[in-house]
Order: structure tokens, then sequence, then C-alpha cells
């Protein structure tokens, strides 16, 4: 019996071996959680056996459960490169199904897929309308590879202040290329329906009304309606027009895009002291982009920038969580799925509710301590040990007993 008992403890022994060298083979592994060993007792025994007299079979492994502890935030140079600071999951999509994993170590297909190592597709939810995610819905994350529409010139806002002591022009009538029949001009670029730019240019002159100033738009030198007028009251604050808004009839570019449609803002215009200056020229066109880069918030907002100063929004990471993520089964590739033991998952938004914060261009390291790793090692190393000098002081008794004469 004793042989048998010794047996069990050196099959106990060699599993706690296998499952430290596991974690310590493992300790550079992105996303890895270490391995726990639990070992339990073995009597056999009858209903009619007295278990105080029982001297137990032995030990057998119970189980091997995962330690789902943080581990360290390495830092990358790669924006798809993602790190989970809390609790949860990456949720993948692959030829098995979906899968779950800590591994953040994400690269982009060749037909624009974010992916990891083994293929599988990052699920997110999919960008909805102002600014806001399908959480009911997963989709698989994929950049944007095609080129950012334009996005024509309408509005512009103008602050400007005009000299309160400037004179009336000398030459009239006005003419652009006389710059004495005129005060003042500024320019802007602004954008057709196919994003090529045009230049607009802003005249002001000074009429012999005070407080009167007339403005006129050219764009590429070509004449866009007549002249407006701007009044100011005696504190130098724009009165007319009221609200401040200036509309231009239709422009035709002349690119085959669709006609301009101008309305400037004029509201912070002043009139104030000695001095032309330009405080403010902001339109709300913008020219084709091609996808430049992409960034991941903490919440997960997936955005690609363009060249043409433009963010999309592509989606928003899908994180999983599950009541009991001891019971999930391993994949391997440092991935699990969900189990019955492990309930469903509970998908979520990270940084909402229990779920971790995401840090980009950040992978998660192993959690497994080598140190304690190499104490386990010694341990098991022992306890191997001894029972191997259980069976050799067994085999020892047992030639006594045939040795008797």
């Amino acid at each position: 019996m004793s042989f048998r008992i010794a047996l069990s403890g050196l099959n106990a022994a060699s599993a706690h071996l296998d499952i430290t060298a596991h974690n310590i083979a493992n300790v550079n592994t992105t996303g890895f959680k270490s391995s726990r060993s639990s070992f339990a007792d073995v009597f056999a025994t009858s209903n009619n056996d007295v278990t105080a007299t029982t001297p137990g079979a032995g030990v057998r492994l119970n189980t091997i459960t995962q330690q789902f502890s943080q581990g360290n935030i390495d830092f990358t140079d790669n924006n798809l490169d993602l790190a989970i600071s809390g609790e949860g999951f990456f949720t993948m999509k692959g030829a098995n199904g979906i899968t779950y994993t800590r591994a953040g170590a994400f690269s982009v297909d060749r037909d624009g897929y974010v992916v990891n190592s083994n293929l599988e597709k990052l699920q997110v939810f999919p960008a909805a309308a102002n600014g806001t995610f399908a959480t009911g819905s997963l989709a698989d994350l994929k950049l944007q590879i095609t080129e950012n529409p334009p996005q024509q010139t309408s509005r512009t806002d103008i602050g400007l202040n005009l000299p309160a002591n400037a004179p009336v022009p000398a030459a009239s009538p006005f003419d652009p290329t006389l710059p004495s029949s005129y005060n003042h001009a500024t320019s802007m670029t602004v954008y057709d329906s196919l994003g090529t730019s045009h230049t607009a240019t802003m005249y002001f002159i000074k009429e012999p009304t005070a407080n009167n100033w007339s403005q006129r738009l050219y764009v590429d030198d070509n004449p866009v309606g007549g002249a407006n007028t701007l009044t100011f009251d005696n504190a130098g604050i724009l009165t007319s027009p009221a609200s401040g808004l200036v509309t231009y009839p239709a422009y035709d570019p002349g690119t085959g895009a669709a006609d301009l449609n101008l309305s400037f803002n004029y509201i912070d215009t002043t009139q104030y002291g000695q001095e032309f200056s330009v405080n403010n020229l902001q339109q709300d066109g913008f020219t084709t982009g091609r996808m430049t880069g992409i960034e991941v918030s903490s919440t997960g907002v997936v955005s690609a920038r363009f060249t043409n100063g433009q963010s999309s929004q592509l989606g928003k990471v899908a994180m999983a969580i599950f009541s009991n993520p001891n019971g999930l089964q391993q994949q391997g590739d440092t991935s699990w799925a969900e189990t019955y033991t492990s309930g469903g998952p509970r998908l979520g938004e990270a940084g909402t509710s229990n779920f971790g914060l995401l840090q980009a261009g950040a992978l998660e390291g192993s959690n497994v301590d080598l140190t304690a790793e190499l104490v386990e090692m010694i341990t098991a190393q022992r306890n191997f040990q001894a029972n191997t000098q259980m069976i050799s002081t067994s085999d020892q008794v047992t030639q006594a007993i045939i040795n008797i004469r």
C-alpha cells in the first residue's frame, strides 16, 4: 500500500513541477495568467470503515486554477498595442468562434481589419450617430483605408478690428487691383464640394458716412455679389447686420463642383482704435484626407486621424467580464473560451461599471512572480525526493520481510 501512496505523491509532485515549469516558461508571455495547483487527499473507505483508523490512500491533483491578477503594463511604440488596467477581456472573433484574451498585441491584416497573431478580429461596438455607439451589437474593427471625403465651406466666422480713424480711400470706385481704392484686405482658404481649395479675399472700404464700412468678397479674384455695409455704433460694436451674418450669392467655382453658398459671420468684428487686426478666421470646410494614424482612448474609443485635420470614430472596444473567470476554458495562445462554469459574458465599455481602462501603446505583461515560482520549484523538488525516499524505504522493508527464514 505504501508503494501506491508514495507513487501518488510522486505524481502529485510531478504535476506541481509541470505547473511551475509552465508558469516559468511563460514569464515573458504577453497577457499570460499564472496557474496554481490544488491537491486533495485520497481515502479508500467503505461505509463500515472506521475513519479514525484509516491511514489514507495518498494524494491527487484536485484543480489547476488560473490567477487573474493584474500584470505589469509595459509601454511600446505601437498605437494598436492595448493593455487592460483592471478587469475585463478583449473580445475576439475567429474561425473557432468567439474567444477572450488579455493579450492586446494587435496589427492590421491586408483587408484593414485589426487582428491578433491568430488572425482573430477585435470586436467593437460600431459607431452610431452623434458620437454614440451601438452597444447592443458587435462588429469587426476595420480601419478606414479610403480617403476621408471633403466638406464644402458654407459658413465662416470673421473676427476683425477696423480702425476707427481710417480715412475714406482716395481712389474711387473700388478696384481690387488698386490699393488706394480700399483700406484693408485679408484672405482665407475655402473649399468646394470636391475638396478643391479657393482663395477668398475680403476687402474693407471706409465710407463717408461715419461708422460705416463697405465690404466686398472676391473668390479666386472673381467678385461674389456686390457691396455689403457693416455699421458700428459710437462704442465700436457692430449693429448692422444685427446678427452679423452676411450671405453671398451662389458662386460657381468652375471645377465641376457644386456652387459655393457662403455665409460670413462678422459678429465679432469691431471698430476700435487706430490699427487693423485679424483676430479670427475660421471656416467649416476641408479637403480630402488620407489616414495618418489611429488613436484609442482610455475608454476604448477608436478614432482615425486624417491629413485634413479631421478624425473619424471607428468603434468602441467591446470588453467582456465573467462571473467566474476561473471557469473559462484555456484555448492556448493566451485566449479563453466561455463554458457553463464560467457563466456567460457581460459585455460593456471600458471605464464603466467594474470594467477596467485601456492603455494604448502598451501591453500587459505576464503576472508570473518568478521568485515565488522558484520557491515552488524547490518545494516540488523536495516533495518529489521525499516520495522517492518513501518508495526506497518501503522497498527495504519488503526486502527484510522476504529475507526472513
